[in-house]
């Protein structure tokens, strides 16, 4: 076995390993982090004139909030840990206990407690009848008779759910929970993937309703959801900060238009670009970017967004150029409306954290949720003062057009603060209006959708065959920090790898 001190000596002996991240979301930001250490130089490279995605901050009113992600969800451990990391573990927060209400038609009723993703454990609970009335309970509760036909082969929520518990279950209690949280219609969402373990409890148990409650009973004591005194925008910061203090170099408004194996200048030919300065001996990557500059690699992270990475895996290898050519589902956007309100009818909370809008036609809402934030965390409750009140609606629905890409400021304002209204059931007034923002996000495609499972899998398949080169991103991973930090941790992980593996072979 080689003497360790002889790792010491090869290991200054060897040049920095460069590594190229494309893509400057949480993803991205949080890859980067972790290669830039030791032995690394990493730069990351962003479109926009900032970094980290969908968590952002939002002026409205004078008051600073979350212009996306507001909270994260606590299971598996991992955005807490790198909260932890970054020395922010005494600012994790948690929301309001009291929960969400939800809306059919003109029907507000809170959601049901002991339920996963709407479905319910205790069909005949109280809150169970308060949302579906007897009729849609008692059709819930044969659930419990029906044989189980199809062992472990149902795919689709939607249908599981209509097959099961019957439609006031589905419509009601699923179907906001769904397209809320996955942008989806529950027909079209894989139980597998949104609900795992599901399947085979239920054939297991016989029913729908125990396969809930026996997944509920092994769930984590505590929230389901934590968020950060101040809002979540602070953790992108707090990322930023320490990846540039490990020495790594962030570049915004640096657009990557390209991306091909290095091929080394013949002798007396100069390096490409404006400022590439002389090539390199050796390199694994040439990343270019849209203003003609040209940047090296020895390992590539691509945490774009799906249309940009699969583009730029088309020009990295000929084996990868078919991904773009696959089926893939457009992506949808959310338009987020926020609200500065100034009644005080508000500070009772009269529709708990929030209410979640059921897909019905007969809706005089057009919002498909709305977060009462102020009433959702106590922090910004004290942070603003008695009688401001925060409100949040969400508007656009999946595989529909936006319902408010063609509305100006102040059509859409006018829009959310009749939505606000009905959903509050408070008569409010433009003159309660202290404060008005839009943003609009592109969500990630569809993970979660039937057969994006298998495209996903053929995207990682095909990466993994192609050395110094790794993919991540929330379309791969689903949205929501706690899927897309892990999958971005283990791909840093692989390619710190390169260098070990250069080290030992040289030797």
């Amino acid at each position: 076995m080689s003497d360790p001190a002889d790792y010491v000596r090869n290991a200054v002996e060897v040049p920095p390993t460069r590594v190229v991240v494309i893509g400057g979301g949480m993803a991205g930001l949080v890859a980067a982090r972790d290669c830039a250490r030791p032995g690394f130089e990493v730069t990351l490279l962003e479109a926009s004139d900032r970094a980290g995605g969908s968590v952002a901050s939002l002026e409205v009113g004078g008051i600073t909030v979350d212009a996306g992600a507001e909270s994260f969800a606590t299971r598996g451990g991992h955005v807490s840990a790198l909260i932890e990391e970054l020395g922010l573990a005494g600012d994790i927060v948690q929301p309001n206990p009291a929960g969400a209400w939800v809306r059919y038609g003109t029907h507000t009723v809170p959601l049901p407690k002991a339920g996963l993703l709407g479905i319910p454990s205790s069909p005949l609970a109280s809150d169970v009848v308060r949302a579906i009335g007897w009729g849609g309970a008692w059709r819930a509760y044969l659930d419990r008779i029906i044989p189980v036909l199809k062992i472990g082969q149902e795919h689709s929520l939607g249908v599981l759910v209509r097959k099961r518990m019957g439609a006031k279950v589905l419509d009601r209690l699923v179907a906001p929970i769904a397209t809320g949280v996955y942008s989806a219609q529950p027909d079209d969402l894989d139980i597998d993937v949104v609900a795992p373990g599901l399947n085979s409890a239920l054939t297991r148990l016989g029913s729908l309703s125990g396969a809930v409650g026996e997944l509920r009973s092994t769930a984590k004591a505590g929230s389901a959801v934590g968020g950060i005194l101040g809002g979540m925008w602070r953790l992108p910061a707090a990322v930023v900060a320490d990846f540039e203090a490990r020495g790594g170099v962030l570049r915004t408004g640096a657009a990557v238009t390209g991306l091909e194996p290095y091929a080394p200048p013949e002798p007396g030919e100069t390096a490409e670009g404006p400022d590439a300065g002389e090539a390199p001996e050796s390199a694994r990557w040439t990343v270019r970017l849209a203003d003609g500059e040209v940047v090296h690699a020895d390992a590539v992270i691509l945490a774009a967004p799906a249309s940009v990475a699969l583009a730029l895996l088309g020009g990295a290898s000929e084996s990868l150029a078919t991904l773009a050519a696959l089926d893939w589902p457009p992506a949808s956007s959310v338009e987020l409306t926020t609200l500065v309100l100034t009644d005080d009818r508000l500070a009772a909370a009269p529709r708990g954290t929030g209410v979640l809008v059921a897909d019905a036609e007969q809706s005089d809402v057009t919002a498909k949720a709305m977060t009462h934030s102020t009433a959702k965390w106590s922090w910004l409750a004290e942070s603003v003062g008695a009688g401001t009140h925060v409100v949040r609606l969400s508007y656009g629905r999946a595989g529909r057009p936006s319902e408010t890409s063609g509305l100006d400021d102040a059509g859409l304002r006018a829009l959310a603060l009749a939505d606000a209204a009905a959903l509050l059931d408070i008569p409010l007034q433009e003159s309660d209006l202290a404060g008005f923002a839009r943003t609009r996000w592109t969500n990630a495609l569809p993970y979660a959708a039937l057969g994006e499972g298998g495209r996903i899998r053929g995207v990682r398949e095909a990466v993994d065959s192609v050395d110094g080169l790794e993919v991540t991103g929330s379309w791969l991973t689903g949205t929501g920090l706690a899927s897309v930090i892990p999958d971005a941790r283990e791909a840093a992980t692989r390619t710190r790898g390169l260098r070990w593996r250069a080290l030992t072979e040289n030797l």
